[in-house]
C-alpha cells in the first residue's frame, strides 16, 4: 500500500505550484476540484440530487453550471454544506481507488478542505503549504482577476491558515524569502525514504 499524502493550504498558498513540482518528480497528483468536477458532470445520481436540492438550473445541456451553483452557495451556509455532503463522500471514494492504481512510493492529494471535510481520515501524512496573507492575497487577486475583498469573503470560508499548518504532519514555505524547489526535493526524499521503510 502506497503512503497517502494531502497537499493543502489556503487561498493563493500555492497548492497547484507545490503540486507541479511533485509531479515532476514523478510523484501522481489527484487534483481534488477537478475530479469533484469530472464527478458532477459524470455520475447520474448525484446529478439528479443536485437538481433536486439547487433547481433545473444547476445543468445546461447535461453540464453543470458552475457560476449558478457557485452564486447558489457562496453566501448560504447550509446550501454550501448540503453540496459537500453530496459530492465529498464521492470525491473521497474516487480518490481511494486512484491511490491504490498507483505504484509509486507515494501519491498526493491535492485539496483545499482535506480539515474542513473528513478528506484526512482517508490519508496518511498531511503537508501545508504556508504563505504570508497579503502574498496570498495578491496571487489570488490576480489570478482570478478579483478584488481584495472577493478575495477575504473567500478566505473567511476556509479554515484559519495558522489552525491548519498545526494540523499539518510537514510545512513548505511558499512565502518568497525561502526557496521552494529544494524543500519539496528534501521533503520527496524523506516520504520516499518512509514509504520504502514501511
Amino acid at each position: 500500500m502506497i503512503l497517502r499524502i494531502g497537499l493543502t493550504g489556503g487561498i493563493g498558498s500555492g497548492k497547484t505550484t507545490v503540486a507541479h513540482i511533485f509531479e515532476t518528480l514523478g510523484i501522481p497528483v489527484y487534483y481534488s476540484d477537478d475530479a469533484a468536477k469530472r464527478i458532477m458532470n459524470e455520475n447520474p445520481v448525484l446529478q439528479q440530487q443536485i437538481i433536486q436540492h439547487f433547481g433545473e438550473e444547476s445543468y445546461i445541456n447535461g453540464q453543470l453550471n458552475r457560476p449558478y451553483l457557485a452564486e447558489v452557495i457562496f453566501n448560504n451556509d447550509e446550501k454550501r454544506t448540503l453540496l459537500n455532503s453530496l459530492v465529498h463522500p464521492l470525491t473521497i471514494d474516487d480518490a481511494n481507488n486512484w491511490m491504490l492504481q498507483k505504484n509509486t512510493p507515494y501519491a498526493i492529494k491535492e485539496a483545499a478542505l482535506i480539515f474542513e471535510t473528513d478528506v484526512w481520515k482517508h490519508l496518511d501524512k498531511v503537508i501545508g503549504i504556508s504563505a504570508p496573507y497579503e502574498l496570498r492575497l495578491q496571487r489570488a487577486m490576480q489570478r482570478d482577476n478579483i478584488s481584495p475583498e472577493a478575495v477575504e469573503a473567500r478566505m473567511a470560508k476556509q479554515m484559519n491558515e495558522e489552525e491548519k499548518m498545526k494540523r499539518c504532519d510537514y510545512i513548505l514555505y511558499n512565502d518568497e524569502q525561502q526557496l521552494l524547489i529544494p524543500q519539496v526535493i528534501a521533503l520527496h526524499e524523506r516520504l520516499t525514504a518512509e514509504a520504502l521503510s514501511r
